[in-house]
C-alpha cells in the first residue's frame, strides 16, 4: 500500500514522524518509524531514513507500508558470498528477497546488504545493481565494487557476453530432449508479459536435466535479458514453471527457479565465474519429486 500526502502548514517544522502521523492517521508511530527505518519512505522523492528529520509546508511524503511478515532480513554471510576478488562480488540471492530497493523497502534486500557489506569492508563505494532476480527467484546474482567493473559488466550483459545457466522444475514432460524458444517478448501489464508483436528479440535454449514423478528439471540459458525471459518461453511451450502463479504454474511454496551459475571475461580476459546451490525448498521439491542432482 502506497500513501502520499503532503504537509500542511499546521505540520510545518514538524520532524517525520509526527508529521506522517498526522497525515496517515490509520498508521501508528511505530508503525511510520519501522517504515522509515526499512527504506520505505520518501520527502520529495528521495529516500529519507532518519525519523528526525524536519519538513517544510508543502513537502510530499510517500509512505511504502509492506505487510510485516513479508520482511526477511538479508545479510551477507560465508554460506550466501560465492565470489569476491578486487572488482566483482557475488552473492546466492534466497527467494523472497527482492534484488534492489522498492516504494516499500531498502533493509533487507540484496542492495542493502551489499552496501552494508562494502561498508564494512572499508569501501565507500555504493552498491551497483546491473542485473536483477525476481523476488521468487533464488541464485546467483554479481555486484560490481567500482565503476569501471560496473561499466564492464554492463556492456558484457548488453552484448550477451556473460553465461548464465537457470535451473527450472516444471510439470509436464516436453515433447524433446532439448529445443530453443525464439520469440519476442512484451509487455501485457504491470505484472506480466508475454510473446508478442511488435515485441524484444529474445532466445532461450532449453534442455532436460531429469525427470521424475510428475516434474522435470530443465536447464535453461538465455542468450538475451528480457524482464521474466525464461518464465515466459517456459509457459509459450506448455510448460509453466512450478509456483509460477502469474504464468500458470501449479501450486508450490514457492517459485522452482534458480540461477545456478554465471561467468563471463572481465577486463583482462579472466574467467569470473560463480556457481549456487540450490536452497532447501528447491531441494526438498526435486526430493519429493525423485528429481535426480544433475552431475557436475
Amino acid at each position: 500500500m502506497i500513501l502520499t500526502a503532503r504537509v500542511t502548514d499546521e505540520l510545518a517544522n514538524m520532524r517525520l514522524d509526527d508529521a506522517a502521523k498526522g497525515l496517515f492517521p490509520q498508521l501508528s508511530k511505530g508503525e511510520i518509524r519501522r517504515v522509515i527505518d526499512l527504506g520505505g519512505c520518501a520527502v520529495n522523492q528521495v529516500m529519507v531514513r532518519v525519523a528526525s528529520k524536519q519538513l517544510r509546508q508543502g513537502d510530499e511524503i510517500i509512505i511504502g507500508v509492506m505487510e510485516p511478515e513479508r520482511f526477511v532480513d538479508f545479510k551477507i554471510a560465508t554460506d550466501t558470498l560465492l565470489f569476491e576478488d578486487k572488482n566483482y562480488l557475488a552473492l546466492c540471492k534466497p527467494d523472497g528477497i527482492n534484488s534492489q530497493r522498492t516504494p516499500y523497502q531498502l533493509k533487507g534486500t540484496a542492495e542493502y546488504a551489499v552496501a552494508e557489506y562494502l561498508k564494512a569492508s572499508g569501501s565507500s563505494e555504493p552498491a551497483r545493481v546491473i542485473h536483477r532476480l525476481d523476488r521468487g527467484t533464488s541464485g546467483v546474482m554479481f555486484f560490481p565494487k567500482n565503476k569501471p567493473a560496473a561499466t564492464w559488466i554492463s556492456d558484457q550483459l548488453k552484448n550477451s557476453a556473460v553465461e548464465k545457466v537457470y535451473w527450472a522444475i516444471v510439470s509436464d514432460v516436453p515433447d524433446d530432449g532439448s529445443w530453443q524458444v525464439d520469440a519476442p517478448i512484451g509487455k501485457l501489464n504491470k505484472f506480466r508479459y508475454g510473446v508478442m508483436m511488435p515485441g524484444k528479440p529474445s532466445i532461450t535454449d532449453f534442455k532436460v536435466l531429469a525427470t521424475g514423478r510428475g516434474a522435470v528439471l530443465i536447464e535453461a540459458r538465455p542468450q538475451t535479458g528480457r524482464t521474466h525471459q525464461i518464465r515466459v518461453h517456459l509457459a509459450h511451450s506448455n510448460l509453466p514453471i512450478l509456483g509460477d502463479n502469474p504464468y500458470g504454474g501449479a501450486p508450490a511454496e514457492r517459485m522452482m527457479l534458480h540461477c545456478r551459475s554465471m561467468a563471463f571475461r572481465d577486463k583482462s580476459g579472466r574467467l569470473v565465474t560463480a556457481i549456487a546451490e540450490p536452497g532447501e525448498s528447491f531441494i526438498r521439491i526435486m526430493q519429493e519429486r525423485s528429481l535426480a542432482f544433475p552431475e557436475g
